[in-house]
């Protein structure tokens, strides 16, 4: 009696040889291919243009004389560009409040930057490959310390500047801004000094260089793009400032933040010094950020890749 096979051999192929299909795209992947190229950039521009419209609607105000300010839109500039002038910054720069405010947000902004970015340095490359006791809680407490709101520190900070006759003059928003900038400037400057490879430090060791050469020759040159992009953040931070500017600065020591504010009060009359001032006050960190641009990408990228 015969018997029949009731399974089926399957049929064997070489490995690598069998045709995988492509695996099925999401709903949502076929929506974002679609909306991909020139389509998504035009959309991208317009989002752009609709948010800098203030600002452009203020630089355009900024060259109005007060009256065409008073009677028309700023938009009617592109049909009657005879009402474009100057004579608001000339005005303005001719104005001692103003040139004295700039003068003292330049005094504030450097010193705190340069003492941020020169201490924070300095005590991430302690933190990160200097053997001390209390070195991993000490980073701990920083940590705590980027937490802390600045309006904590108001009150506590203004008796002990009053107690050291500073409180109103520029040395104390400089030393406000410092202290709160310190915390943060050690912690990202640490862990990025941290990536340094061990074995360029001990080289340099065994050749007989100090902690200060080593940090100065080593450190320095490396960790270049993570200081620039600390010095911009905190340039930025600093300059724009203003709940410590009115807390801390009394006149004539007031920032150009502080100038601006007094001059909101009546905004609608004074639009013709609030365009130039604000416009005035944008210069200098668009240059600082445009100078340094190169550094604060490598920074950002420097993380990402090990």
């Amino acid at each position: 009696m015969s018997t029949t096979n009731l399974y089926r051999v399957p049929k064997l192929e070489p490995a690598g040889t069998a045709i995988v299909p492509p695996p099925r795209r999401s709903f949502a992947s076929r929506v974002a291919g679609r909306l991909g190229g020139t389509a998504m950039y035009v959309f991208i521009m317009l989002v752009a243009a609709f948010w800098l419209l203030p600002t452009l609607s203020l630089f355009v105000e900024s060259l109005r004389g007060p009256t065409d300010n008073a009677t028309t839109g700023w938009w009617t500039v592109f049909t009657n560009p005879g009402e474009l002038t100057i004579e608001n910054y000339q005005h303005l720069l001719a104005n001692s409040e103003v040139t004295g405010s700039l003068w003292n947000t330049v005094l504030i902004t450097v010193p705190a930057t340069l003492l941020v970015v020169a201490l924070g340095a300095l005590a991430a490359y302690a933190l990160a490959w200097i053997e001390f006791p209390g070195r991993d809680w000490l980073f701990i407490l920083l940590i705590a310390l980027i937490v802390v709101p600045v309006q904590i520190a108001i009150i506590p900070d203004a008796k002990i500047f009053r107690a050291l006759n500073i409180y109103g003059n520029i040395p104390a928003v400089v030393a406000f801004h410092v202290a709160f900038g310190l915390p943060f400037a050690i912690f990202l400057l640490r862990n990025f000094f941290i990536g340094i490879p061990r074995d360029l430090l001990e080289a340099a060791r065994m050749d007989g260089g100090t902690e200060l050469t080593i940090f100065r020759r080593v450190v320095l040159p490396i960790g270049w793009p993570a200081i620039a992009s600390l010095a911009i953040y905190q340039f930025m931070w600093v300059w724009n400032d203003l709940l410590v500017a009115l807390v801390f600065a009394v006149p004539p020591h007031e920032p150009i933040t502080y100038a601006l504010s007094e001059q909101m009060r009546t905004f609608s009359t004074n639009i013709d010094v609030i365009g130039p001032g604000a416009f005035l006050s944008m210069v200098v960190p668009l240059a600082v950020f445009f100078a340094l641009q190169r550094y604060f990408v490598r920074g950002v990228l420097a993380g990402a890749v090990k």
